[in-house]
Formats: C-alpha cells, structure tokens, sequence
C-alpha cells in the first residue's frame, strides 16, 4: 500500500517526519484530507489539529497556523508552532485560554482583541489535541 512521506517542521525545527497513509488538515478553505497520490497544491493552514492516520491508529498535532505543501508522494507543513499531544502542557494552555478569555471580557479599549482571540483558539486548540 502507498503511503505518504509526512515532514511537519517549525522555525526551531523538525516536529515530526513518518510515513502515513493519510493527512487531514484544516485549510483556511476548508478541512482537506491528503491520499498517496494527491496533486500539488499548497494551502495556508488554520490554528487547528493535524490528524496523521496509519491503518487504525491517528496520531493528532496541535498546529498553530502556517502552510502546507503536496506533492503525490509527500506532505511538508511548514508551522508557526506544532505540539505532539504527548508535549502538550495542559495546565499551561488552561492558563493561556483563561488569560484571554478574560482579556476578551474585558471593557477596555487599549486590549488587542485579535491578539486575544488567536491566542485564544491556540490555547483552545492545544487542549483539543492534549486532553
């Protein structure tokens, strides 16, 4: 059976490189799920799980948004941040989603909301993909 050669790399480096039978990824389009054999695209991804299956085992990384590359026979995500669910502190993202929840509540006018609501979808997602 075909299979997909899979790089997730980061600016400090290599988060994980196998071999897998499918990729699913959330594109800013859209979820896009990747089969040996796939055509070329390129596709900015979202702040969300990267699920890597092999037969009856998914293997998930919490991606905090960047690219990803296709080609037929391999798959390179090129991420601002990625975290194997084994790696990721759960207490410290419950702190950073509580952060920025309250950050959002607040009535204030000097808070960068953006700011608050992406690092409230990354804290969100690193609890996802660890719990």
């Amino acid at each position: 059976m075909k299979t997909l050669e899979v790089s997730v790399v980061t600016p400090s480096g290599p988060v994980l490189e196998g071999s897998f039978d499918m990729v699913v990824c959330k594109a800013e389009t859209g979820e896009i799920g990747i089969l040996p054999g796939h055509i070329p695209l390129v596709a900015p991804l979202q702040i969300s799980a990267v699920r890597l299956k092999t037969g009856s085992e998914t293997k998930q990384l919490a991606v905090n948004g960047g690219f990803m590359e296709v080609k037929p026979d391999k798959v390179t995500i090129l991420a601002q941040s990625a975290e194997k669910a084994s790696e990721i502190d759960i207490q410290r993202a419950k702190s950073a989603k509580e952060r920025a929840e309250r950050r959002l509540q607040a009535k204030q006018d000097n808070i960068d909301k953006i700011r608050a609501e992406l690092a409230l979808k990354r804290a969100t997602n690193r609890l996802n993909i660890g719990s």
